[in-house]
């Protein structure tokens, strides 16, 4: 995932110091069911699609921006799928980052997916029963998308 200029401009007075950061995750589906998926240039694994909103930018726009961004496919935002907290990661150069996860279930509208930034390796349509090798983070939020169940998040524990 490309570093927002927003983030370096922080990074330059908060050395690599934990983040807590907005992040949005799109599973998009066809008319057909399938899932769209990227393999990202950074690990070479498969995932979903996502990112992170530029400061005043609605969730659901980015969203939407992110996966036109990343596989020139339009996509309208269906409904919200998950909000979840992270764990923090610690990246190559030190910085640390903690996402607040908002996912969310899209239609795609248009648009022929092809690799379109130097964020993916490939880009394309899958069947949900004939998933690449995913973790678990992209599975368990295929997996909510394709459900009617309410809006997933960790529940609450007392104390």
């Amino acid at each position: 995932m490309a570093t927002p200029e927003f983030i370096r401009t922080l990074r330059a007075s908060a050395g690599h110091q934990l983040l807590w950061l907005p992040g949005v995750t799109a599973i998009v589906f066809d008319d057909a069911g399938r899932v769209l998926l990227g393999r990202r240039s950074d690990t070479g694994q498969w995932s979903v699609i996502g990112g992170i909103p530029e400061p005043g930018e609605q969730p659901a726009a980015c969203a939407v921006r992110e996966v036109h961004e990343e596989t020139a496919v339009h996509c309208a935002v269906e409904r919200v799928v998950l909000v979840q907290a992270l764990e923090p990661v610690t990246y190559g150069n030190g910085d640390v980052c903690q996402y607040m996860d908002i996912t969310f279930r899209c239609r795609a509208t248009g648009g022929e997916a092809r690799v379109n930034d130097d964020e993916s390796l490939e880009v394309g349509w899958y069947a949900v029963d004939a998933l690449p090798d995913l973790n678990d983070f992209a599975l368990f939020r295929i997996k909510q998308a394709m459900s009617d169940a309410p809006t997933w998040f960790d529940p609450m524990t007392s104390g």
